[in-house]
């Protein structure tokens, strides 16, 4: 690819390149969010149950189950971006 094409290409309207930031930013966050409400949910859980069932067993696993979920979740959501961006890269490059 020309330099020519390069400085074009980067070339956006005024907002254009800040409002695709922005919404990444917010989608990341989410993502956190996400995580933290797994884990969260997860250790209530475990510590209905071990109330429940007088353990102390589930509170500290329901720590793991939570982070587990939160990975897995991230993981996924990471990947479908990753391969959403390079199919848009792909539909960019010039056809040969």
């Amino acid at each position: 690819m020309s330099d020519e094409r390069r400085r074009e290409e980067s070339r956006s309207p005024v907002g254009e390149g800040r409002h695709k930031m922005d919404v990444s930013g917010a989608a990341y966050a989410g993502i956190g969010l996400q995580f933290a409400a797994l884990i969260l949910i997860c250790v209530f859980a475990g510590q209905w149950l071990d109330r429940r069932l007088q353990t102390q067993w589930f509170t500290i696993a329901g720590v793991f189950i939570g982070a587990a979920l939160g990975i897995g979740s991230m993981y996924k959501r990471l990947m479908a971006d990753q391969n959403r961006e390079d199919a848009a890269r792909r539909d960019r490059e010039p056809k040969a």
